[in-house]
């Protein structure tokens, strides 16, 4: 498909994109920005489509992803932490859903535990628990990739081993 062709079978989605976008924001005005960030992410794009794949699942699995991401993005936006709380210990199994006193000590032992981790594996790890990707936290933490996986991948390692009774009746 050369570009002009892209160009016209992508206005000729706009009216399925905007439906979508309305469906996936539920708000006109997010809608379009949606819209707008789509297409100017699959004209960027344009080189990784394959012709024989279906351009309107694969527009709106852009889409799909872009309003994902948004999401994700605003979340994290919105997570305030206090610099004089310890993150670590903070109370949270009010909020848990766990309403009997077992399931708030079970909480405070896992805590505690990722508590105990050395910085080097606590830091990526509380992280990726907060939602945030492994790039992301390479990015943040100024170190590679493979370094971030790895660390969390050990983080897992100690924890398993520190909680192995965890769960055993």
């Amino acid at each position: 498909m050369n570009a002009l062709q892209f160009q016209k079978q992508l206005l000729s989605l706009q009216d399925n994109m905007m439906n979508f976008a309305l469906m996936l924001t539920a708000n006109r005005e997010d809608a379009q920005d949606l819209l707008q960030d789509t297409t100017l992410k699959v004209l960027g794009n344009q080189d990784k489509f394959v012709d024989n794949v279906n351009f309107k699942g694969w527009v709106l699995t852009v889409m799909r992803n872009i309003f994902i991401n948004d999401y994700h993005k605003a979340v994290r936006a919105q997570t305030v932490i206090d610099q004089n709380t310890d993150v670590y210990n903070v109370d949270v199994y009010n909020e848990s859903g766990f309403s009997n006193p077992e399931g708030s000590y079970e909480i405070q032992e896992i805590t505690n535990a990722i508590g105990h981790l050395n910085e080097d594996l606590k830091v990526p790890f509380s992280m990726y628990l907060s939602g945030y990707k492994y790039n992301e936290i390479a990015d943040k933490l100024n170190i590679p990739l493979g370094t971030v996986k790895s660390r969390i991948f050990f983080a897992r390692q100690e924890l398993q081993k520190e909680l192995k009774d965890f769960y055993q009746n």
